[in-house]
């Protein structure tokens, strides 16, 4: 399921699975997937899930199958750190990139992949440095003001805590869509996320049970 927004004069698909679609440029836009984090923790000592990078991948191929897609723009943080270049976490990438192999795809650097540095040259991903300015939009990693362009961007991993009764709540990713700076979900299955909230100038569109709706 997915969400309709008109912004900046085009038509853009907010996703259940944290990513925007748009259509007129066949691309999807992906914020902050960290693959390779839990094998990073791993590596250090830390009980993490396993798992998380071929569940990444599997939503990855979801999306791309149900939309007409030429171009795949990754918007920050492709890799969570050098300990994400663990073989495991490299062969299931290489393994997915070779089954997409006509596929255009873009990495816009985040910090974490300064750390981690550039994806290996064999999995064909083009790395640019913020922005990379299409149409009127500025895709970025870091939420930076641009001066004339609206900004879409990644890094805070944006959550949305829903209150019910009493102490009952929910934090649910989202989407924060702002006049002129609008913050994408963090993609990846562990990224945790920074709570955000709604104002006259930005609006929330949360993320629950395979849906997107706006709040309020």
């Amino acid at each position: 399921m997915h969400c309709s927004l008109l912004l900046e004069g085009e038509e853009l698909w907010l996703l259940a699975d944290r990513a925007v679609y748009w259509p007129a440029r066949r691309c999807l836009l992906i914020a902050d997937v960290h693959f390779g984090k839990a094998s990073a923790y791993r590596s250090l000592g830390q009980p993490v899930p396993q798992g998380t990078t071929t569940a990444n991948l599997e939503r990855l191929d979801r999306l791309l199958s149900a939309h007409a897609c030429e171009h795949v723009i990754f918007l920050g943080d492709f890799l969570h750190g050098p300990g994400s270049h663990a073989s495991g976490t490299l062969s299931a990438l290489r393994a997915w990139r070779e089954r997409r192999a006509g596929l255009r795809m873009t990495l816009i650097r985040g910090n974490h992949d300064k750390r981690a540095g550039d994806p290996p040259r064999d999995l064909n991903i083009e790395v640019v440095a913020e922005p990379l300015l299409m149409g009127p939009f500025a895709l970025q990693h870091e939420p930076d003001a641009h001066t004339s362009h609206h900004v879409l961007a990644g890094h805070v991993h944006p959550v949305y805590r829903l209150r019910g009764k009493g102490r009952q709540s929910l934090r649910l990713p989202c989407f924060q869509i702002g006049t002129r700076l609008s913050l994408l979900p963090a993609f990846g299955a562990f990224t945790g996320g920074y709570a955000v909230e709604q104002d006259n100038d930005r609006r929330i569109f949360v993320i629950g049970d395979h849906e997107v709706w706006p709040v309020g």
